[in-house]
């Protein structure tokens, strides 16, 4: 039985892994140490999951002591992004292998750092993108890899975050870029690290516009100019459209497929301190919310790319050409929020020269389209054997993601084109 500590006792770290853990996986592992900034997310823990309930809690600055008293074997880091590369090295120091939430680390230098240490590791560092397990998007890279469209020349990805996921970013940590790296790495990563995949080709350029166009201080919609206001106890808020989009003056909501999983009010009583309520036209916000990027890759594909966190509706738009034909598909990703009927999602293939096909994906069950089980199944149980591509993502996946995220914001800030090998340096 493998032996695993948890540095993060995030609610997402609590759901997609200690949960497993705990009622999928514990005959193979163990959870024996937790770490925090905050105890009251021991006491959820323990209160979620009782046979976690002699399991250790540990400070933030108490890894080595936690290391030492429970010898483990995998270090499993789900926190906060900004402290995700502190623990992945201090545990490759320690020839630990580890398991991260995306993004590995909020910028190149912490990945110039994660690679360096796993260099003179025996340890190893698998990052855990779900969104390579979707049925679609395993079938999307199944086609590449068959020679459907032959090389790939360029991508078209647009993807919309709705109101209510999209605002949740801004009432959390994420909204400064100190703590997360923006969202073109706190969430682009995910889009990234996909396009990277499918395509098999390494980015060497990046260039974007960006903006803060709904939130902030100026937001169109904001109520009220003041700053240090929460959702739970704002007295504008029946005047919020962002709030007031999701529930009603007499009574809280939770939307259908709700991202924080829960209101506000029960999510404040997991946390000493820390709101996650936070208004969203705060003056403190620092990161955009919507951006335009153009990737060059080293094998000649272009990635034409955007996102908006503010949009109507959830999903995304994909098209993939290549030399023989091209790739197409739309997701709209969470119907139940949506007030009008949505198509089912297909895959569209269509030769240079020949007639379309329309491809119906095989659909299995669990979180982000179907998964999240299966991720788990490779990390905790091993690679599926029947699978004949590599899926699971290392630290090279995670590091080549961030950099395009940073060289995203980094080209907003700068107005010129970033280079990626310019910001990873000699990690690869």
């Amino acid at each position: 039985m493998k032996r695993i500590v948890v540095c993060g006792v995030s609610s997402r770290a609590l759901g997609m892994f200690v949960g497993p853990l705990v009622k999928t996986f514990g005959k193979q592992y163990e959870v024996v140490g937790l770490l925090d900034i905050d105890p009251q997310r021991f006491i959820v823990c323990r209160n979620q999951y009782s046979e976690l309930k002699e399991v250790p809690g540990y400070g933030t600055d108490e890894f080595g002591k936690m290391v030492t008293e429970t010898r483990p074997d995998i270090v499993l880091v789900a926190g906060k992004d900004s402290t995700h590369a502190e623990y992945i090295v201090q545990a490759l120091e320690r020839d630990l292998d580890v398991i991260t939430e995306k993004p590995m680390a909020i910028s190149a230098e912490q990945c110039r750092e994660i690679v360096r240490a796993e260099r003179n590791s025996k340890g190893k560092v698998t990052v855990t993108f779900n969104y390579r397990y979707s049925p679609y998007h395993r079938k999307i890279k199944e086609l590449v890899l068959e020679g459907k469209i032959g090389r790939v020349t360029s991508v078209d990805l647009n993807w919309y975050v709705d109101t209510h996921h999209g605002s949740s970013y801004f009432k959390r940590w994420n909204r400064k870029r100190e703590n997360s790296g923006g969202l073109s790495i706190h969430k682009s990563t995910h889009h990234f690290d996909l396009v990277n995949w499918w395509i098999a080709q390494k980015p060497v350029e990046v260039f974007a516009y960006g903006a803060l166009n709904y939130f902030g201080p100026d937001g169109e919609l904001n109520p009220k100019k003041e700053d240090g206001r929460h959702c739970e106890t704002c007295e504008v808020k029946p005047s919020c459209r962002y709030v007031m989009r999701w529930t009603t003056r007499s009574k809280e909501v939770t939307p259908p497929d709700d991202h924080l999983k829960a209101n506000t009010s029960t999510i404040s009583q997991r946390f000493t301190a820390y709101r996650p309520d936070a208004c969203i036209f705060d003056s403190e916000i620092d990161i955009e919310d919507t951006y335009a990027v153009t990737v060059k890759y080293d094998r000649g594909a272009l990635l034409s790319y955007s996102i908006n966190f503010s949009a109507p509706y959830e999903g995304y738009r994909l098209a993939i050409n290549g030399t023989k034909g091209r790739i197409e598909t739309t997701e709209y990703h969470v119907p139940a929020r949506i007030p009008f009927e949505v198509p089912r999602q297909t895959i569209e293939y269509i030769p240079l020269f020949g007639s379309r096909e329309i491809i119906d994906v095989v659909q299995n069950s669990g979180g982000h389209g179907g998964g999240d089980p299966l991720l788990l199944e490779d990390l905790f149980l091993g690679s599926d054997p029947l699978r004949d591509y590599e899926i699971l993502a290392g630290a090279a996946d995670g590091a080549y993601s961030i950099a395009i995220g940073e060289g995203v914001w980094r080209s907003v800030e700068e107005k010129k084109p970033i280079s990626i090998p310019g910001l990873l340096q000699e990690a690869y």
